[in-house]
């Protein structure tokens, strides 16, 4: 079921692979002011290289709100990067004004 909720799958508008292997996969992901992807999941732990950052909401499958980032006490500032932990069905909302584009690299279990 997981497999079938995977970001590339269920999100490719804001989802892109630029490698991948049997070791590990980089997406790009892309989220422009008040876009919001569909749900999919992360089910490899990695890390975030960020590109440009924006406020966000994250919702779990049933709209119950996971994350607001306007309460993150550190906001990740671009050209730095940020472990990545698995996250279970989600849809994330960009609520900025600024792109969320960064690039995931996740490790294959």
């Amino acid at each position: 079921m997981l497999d079938q909720l995977d970001a590339v799958a269920t999100a490719p508008k804001h989802h892109k692979v630029l490698l991948e292997n049997d070791k590990i996969r980089v997406l790009e992901t892309l989220l422009r002011p008040g876009e919001e992807t569909a749900v999919h999941t992360h089910i490899w732990s990695g890390f975030l290289y960020i590109i440009s950052w924006s406020d966000f909401v994250r919702y779990d499958e049933h709209r119950n709100v996971m994350m607001d980032s306007s309460r993150m006490t550190n906001t990740p500032v671009p050209g730095t990067a940020i472990l990545a932990a698995p996250i279970p069905p989600h849809s994330l909302r960009n609520v900025g004004t600024e792109n969320i584009h960064v690039i995931l690299t996740e490790f294959k279990a």
